[in-house]
């Protein structure tokens, strides 16, 4: 699979702003969605390109 995407980290706050969702919505489901997370001290970061390789392999065909 293509990466796609930077190796910028977004806190779940940015990611929640990139994905059009509320915050609350990254907290509660990211395992659920299977997303990898980065801890940063205590902190959860997310990968750019992880994020943009996830969002592609959950594209809806019609």
């Amino acid at each position: 699979m293509a990466s796609g995407g930077s190796n910028r980290l977004m806190s779940p706050v940015e990611l929640a702003e990139y994905l059009s969702v509320p915050k609350q919505s990254i907290y509660e489901r990211w395992r659920i969605w299977g997303l990898k997370p980065i801890k940063v001290g205590k902190h959860l970061r997310f990968r750019e390109r992880d994020i943009e390789n996830w969002l592609e392999a959950n594209r809806v065909s019609y």
